[in-house]
Formats: C-alpha cells, structure tokens, sequence
C-alpha cells in the first residue's frame, strides 16, 4: 500500500445539493491538485460542462459516471483513464458509464491528446480522485454506523463493516457530502488490483461498430450550413481574384465568401459545397520562387556539410577522436515529407454569436485552439465553449486547430453556424506535414572500438527538440555530438505520429548495424555492450534507462528466436527508447514468388504497468504496422509548391495484406505506466531494413524502401549475428 498526499480543497474536491437523481459529485484535476476557485454545479438538471468536465458521479442507486476529460484519438485513454479512478474507487467496471468531458480551462490542465502523456502524467492524481471519493464514502458509513472507518472494507461498490454489515455506496452519498475531505490516502498496491491489468473493451465500441454519431463529421446542429474551402494550389500562392458566379446557380449554395487568402463556399451540403467549390475560377499570383522537393533535398544536403548548427549535446571532443580514427564511417538518411492521412478527414463546428463561440469537433489541443480563436476573433476565453467528439485518427494532424480557427473565421463573417468539412484532396494537399529530413551519422573507430560518434540533423522548418541528443547512445560513447540545423520553408509542417523518433530511428538503428557489420561483432552484443557503458552513471540529462532498453533486447531475441529461425526466414533487429518507454523488435522476412515479405515482427515493451491489456496491444501493433508502412511505401513531394498526390490512388499506403503479423511482449513491472500510443513506431522500419539487408545485400539508407525497386531484389541469406 502506498500514502498518497493530496492537496484537494473540500470546495473544489465535492459539490451536492438537492441532487435530481440524489447524487454525488466528486470533482478531480487530472494532473494537479483541484484549481481553489473551481466551481461545480449544484444541480445535475443544471450540469454547465463548460464549467465542470471532469467528475464522478455517484447516484443512489450505485449507478457511476466517470466523465473523461482528454481527447479520444483512438489510443483508448477514454477507457483507460477511468479505469484508474474505478480502480481506486472500488467499484464494478461494468456498472462504469464513461462520458466524454468538455474543454474546461478552470478546473483541468493538459487536456491534450499528444505526446503518448495521458496516463503516464494522469496515473498517480486519476488514482488519488478514485482513493479520496472512496474514503469519503467509508468515512460516511462508519458514521452512520458508529465504527473506526479502518474497520471497512470495499468492494464494488459496497462498504463492509467488522460485522458483515453492508451498505452501498448510493446509500451514503448524501452523507458523505457533510465529511471533510481527508487529506491523505492509501493508494492500492498493485498485486491488488481488479480493474488496472485486465481488459477492458473500448467503452465507445458498440457506438462504433452500429454508426452511432460520436466523431466530427457526425456532429449536426439546427441551422447549419456546410462549408468547403479554396485554399491556394500551391504553398506561396496569393489570391488576387475569383468568380464564383458559376457556383452560386446552384439553389444549394448560400454564400461564397473570402477571407484570409482563401474562399469559403457554404451550402446546405456537403456535396453541394464540394461541387460548388469546384467551379470557383480563382486567380493566384506568386510573390516568390516556389519550392521543390529538389530544392529541398540540395538545400538540406547543403546544410548537412555546413559548419554552422546548433548543437544540442557535446560530450568529449569529438573532433579529436575523428582525427586520430583508423576508420571513420559515415552514412547519409533521407526522409520524405509525409502527410497524416486520417481515416476521418478535417473538420469543424463553429457557432461564433455576440455572446459566446460555441465550437464542436475533433482537437487534439482543445485548449490551445479555444485560445487561438479567442484571440484571432478579439473575443475573451471565458466566450469560448469547446466540445470534444471523438477523432477518426489524429497522428499529430489534430494538434493544429487550423481548420476550427477556418470554421469560427467563417462562421463570424457569415453569421451563421458553420462547419467546415475537409476532402480527402483539400485533406492530403492543406498540410500539416512531417517535415523532410536528413541525417548525417559518423563513427570514429581506433583500435576496433567506437571512439566517436556524431549525428547531424537538417530538416524543413526544424526538427529535433532538447530530449533526443539524450537518447541512446547518448552516455554510451566518450565522444559524443549532436547538433541540427534546419532551412525555413513556406510548406507547412509540424509533429507527426512519434514525432522526430519516427524517422531517427530508423537512420540510428540503421547504423549500428553497419557498426558491428564493420568491426565483425555480434549487432545484438555490440548494443548490449555499449549500454553497461551507461550503467550507473550520474548523468540526469540521459533520458532512457540501460537496465530497461537491456532488459527488451534480452526478451526479444528470446522470444523471435533470434538467429535460429530457418534458412528462409531472415531477421532484422531494432531497439529504440522513446516517450518514455523501452521497446525491441525483430523483423521476420521471408521470400514469396521472388519478393521479400516482412511476415513477423516480435515486439517487446517496457511501458511500465499496462492498464489495459487488450487495448495496448492494439495500440502497439498499430504502430508497429503504421512504422513499416510509411518506411516501405510512404512517399510525398512537391512541385513548384504544389502536392505531388491529393489522394490515395497516387499515395501508396500499406495494405491489410501487407500487414505482418505482430507479436506483442509487455515487460512485467510494477512501475508507472510510461507512453505507449507512439514507442513502437519508430523501431519498426529499422527491423525491417535490417531484414532485408540480409535478404537483399542491400543497405537502405531512403525512405520510402520502395523507391528504388532494384534493391528490393533477392540476395542469397546472410548469417545473422
């Protein structure tokens, strides 16, 4: 058991009076202590979600509601996230009715879907809110029953006396209201557990699998009107005129109206407004030279031999260990852009009024975006009312609110509820994308050991941020530099699913197998000899754990069989740490009718505990699946600015065929869970290429592998080791 302090306010922490369903509702804070000035509703009748998101409720009748604050992105945190305050609260999962909350600035704090956080920061205060409500029921029916509250126990849903007595929890609800809020209380150990570590199906299924309306593009409200937008053929591009007398015959279309160097058509329709749309004959001008993907790719291999970039860890002098090198090897990786290509495209509900924003959709940063329409409309925060629906996919495309800032914009020139729906085009051809890039890793090597090691990073509008020169090997190799630069372009980019990792690793986990292939060692062996360097040391800026990123590549040459699978199956290797968690993988890859098919990929996971099992190992082959698929087919470019595919008969995506199969390992721990939405991605294209190194004798140092078909051809096998 563990004592867990909090800081909850009586006032802030619980709220009840003349309930209409004689209920309780117990506020909680996400990731702080309640906010002192946060204010519940008294009147469930009168529930402002605006004001109040993230509760429990506990009717008489037992019945429980746990709203869930953070974005629904498809990682499951609606379902997860309730489960540690059902788990501390001591009640039935399946008497859990789980609602999704509203963007509420007073009461919460990072109400962001992001960065693979929601439980990990979410894990100890989600916990405390299901322990303190509780202990507050306890207390309440030891009152009533004149015992020690230590002389009750719990269990779903019913308080137990030394007696054998019982009540339910509805029973003291309204009692419970009159207590203090207790200041300190016991957490479950985690042999105890009864919801935490079980599956626990998406709580959102049934809606989904019967068409039930809970995404965007379901949202429907009296008086709306549908909006598509023209926006610029190509990045650079200004408006300079457009006749839209063509679009507006149509008895459907309402208004054509410009703004912000784009042009909006509303209509009764979506198809109407697309069609509409279609028909605008617009005039650009371009004010400079448009970009290329060529251009690019010399301006960023420019950058990778120019002197000047910031670097972000130094360690040693790497200068001198390449001077005194027998060896030095040094390697090149490209990546493409990439766009997100959500299942549901763009979209957004804005009803912008002299007395409030009413806003509707699917955010990543619902915050950030209420901030941001508040301060392009001149309007104060507090007009601003958000709700979340859930996303068809996000991948780090709904961390932009640039289409719900298009929605409110349109909305308040129009006067009308407006929502914005994207097309597959206007969603593939807008941005917001991942940025192209290059990295430049070398090695120094005397003596038959790595002495030396520098990576260099050059990226469309940057790339890298403070924690990866922290990464591995970071602390392993005495000379140690990593240092960026990066060329400002007017294509929009931005994060994209594990963002910087997705491609980093791959380039790293990459190179250290042509490492050991160039100093004949193990490549398993050589990763696991360079993290005892690690070891020990005092070092707080390094971010991952060598016991842990030891202890997944242990498991999964265990459990691939690594090295001893037979003369037609070939086998890549990978480890990576990222968002917290530690993750190995190893690629199976077998030849059919001439061609390498990657059939296998064991995938072992150190994210701490697991909440919910079923859900994370969907979420681990997701990524798993979606990291090969972008490494093998993902391709995107520009010409003069413009797109090189608007839809998937151009992008090449994988298929359900081509999809291996993924054999998920969690490390058994009793620490606290760490990310998990985005950990397997990057390691995946690494096992791969590794793969086929074997298969093919070729080494890929480009995205996508199939870019180059001839080096996909089939080599005699290698001896992996």
């Amino acid at each position: 058991m563990s004592d867990s302090k909090i800081t909850f306010s009586r006032r802030n922490f619980i709220r009840t009076s003349s309930l209409a369903s004689g209920g309780l509702l117990i506020g909680f804070n996400l990731f702080n202590s309640c906010k002192p000035n946060a204010k519940a509703p008294v009147d469930i009748a009168d529930l402002d979600y605006k004001d109040f998101n993230a509760y429990i409720k506990i009717a008489e009748n037992g019945a429980v509601s746990i709203f869930s604050p953070n974005p629904e992105i498809g990682q499951g945190v609606k379902t997860a996230m309730p489960m540690l305050i059902a788990e501390e609260l001591d009640v039935a999962w399946s008497n859990v009715n789980v609602i999704q909350g509203d963007l509420d600035t007073v009461n919460f704090q990072r109400q962001v879907a992001g960065g693979s956080q929601s439980i990990r920061l979410g894990w100890e205060p989600l916990r405390q809110t299901g322990a303190t409500a509780r202990q507050m029921l306890v207390n309440a029916a030891a009152a009533r029953w004149g015992v020690d509250p230590s002389s009750c126990t719990t269990k779903n849903g019913v308080i137990t006396n030394a007696k054998g007595e019982t009540l339910g929890y509805g029973a003291v609800v309204t009692e419970s209201a009159v207590l203090d809020v207790p200041e300190n209380v016991t957490l479950k150990d985690p042999k105890d557990f009864t919801i935490i570590g079980t599956d626990a199906v998406n709580v959102d299924i049934d809606k989904i699998i019967t068409g039930k309306p809970l995404f965007g593009l379901d949202y429907k409200a009296d008086g709306m009107v549908y909006a598509a937008v023209v926006r610029p053929p190509a990045f650079g591009k200004k408006l300079v005129s457009f006749d839209a007398s063509k679009a507006k015959e149509s008895s459907n279309v309402i208004d054509v109206i410009e703004f912000e160097n784009k042009i909006a058509v509303l209509a009764k329709d979506t198809w109407s407004a697309f069609k509409a749309k279609n028909t605008i004959k617009a005039e650009w001008k371009t004010e400079e030279e448009l970009e290329s993907t060529e251009d690019h790719n010399k301006i960023l291999q420019e950058l990778l031999q120019n002197k000047d970039a910031k670097v972000l860890r130094e360690d040693g002098n790497v200068d001198k260990a390449f001077a005194e090198a027998d060896k030095i090897l040094e390697r090149t990786y490209e990546a493409p852009f990439l766009p997100h290509n959500c299942m549901e495209p763009m979209n957004f509900y804005a009803n912008v009024t002299a007395d409030k924003i009413h806003l509707v959709g699917p955010i990543q940063t619902p915050q950030r975006t209420a901030a941001g329409i508040a301060n392009s409309l001149g309007r104060k925060p507090d007009e601003v009312h958000l709700e979340m629906t859930r996303m068809g996919g996000g991948f780090g495309r709904r961390l932009y609110g640039d289409f719900a800032i298009e929605a409110a914009t349109i909305s308040n020139l129009a006067k009308k509820p407006v929502k914005v729906v994207y097309s597959r085009e206007d969603d593939m051809t807008a941005g917001i994308y991942r940025p192209a890039s290059k990295y430049k890793i070398k090695a120094a090597i005397k003596n038959g050991k790595i002495t030396g090691y520098h990576l260099r990073e050059a990226a469309v509008n940057g790339n890298m941020y403070g924690l990866i020169p922290n990464f591995f090997p970071a602390g392993a190799i005495e000379n140690y530099k990593v240092d960026a630069a990066n060329y400002q372009s007017k294509v929009t980019t931005g994060a994209w699913r594990a963002p910087y990792t997705n491609f980093l690793a791959f380039a790293e986990q990459s190179f250290f197998d042509e490492l050991a292939d160039e100093l004949n060692v193990d490549r398993v062996q050589m990763r696991l000899d360079l993290l005892q360097k690690v070891k020990g040391t005092t070092d707080e800026k390094i971010q991952y754990s060598p016991e842990r990123l030891e202890n997944v590549i242990k498991l999964a040459v265990e459990k691939s069989n690594w090295g001893k699978t037979s003369d037609t199956t070939y086998q890549g290797f990978s480890a990576y740490y990222c968002h917290n968690s530690h993750v190995a993988e190893v690629a199976d890859v077998e030849v059919v009718n001439g061609q390498p098919v990657v059939k296998k990929v064991t995938c072992v996971i150190d994210c701490g505990i697991v909440v919910n099992p079923i859900g994370a190992e969907n979420q681990a082959q997701g990524g798993v699946v979606d990291g090969i698929g972008h490494a093998m087919y993902g391709d995107f470019a520009f010409d003069k600015g413009v797109p090189s595919s608007k839809n998937f008969d151009t992008y090449r995506l994988i298929r359900m065929k081509e999809a291996p199969v993924v054999e998920t390992h969690f490390v058994e721990n009793n620490l606290a869970p760490t990310g998990l939405g985005e950990p397997t991605l990057p390691p995946a294209g690494a096992a791969v290429a590794n793969a086929l190194k074997a298969v093919t004798g070729h080494r890929f140092t480009q995205q996508p592998f199939t870019k180059n078909p001839e080096h996909l051809k089939v080599q005699k096998k290698e001896i992996i080791g």
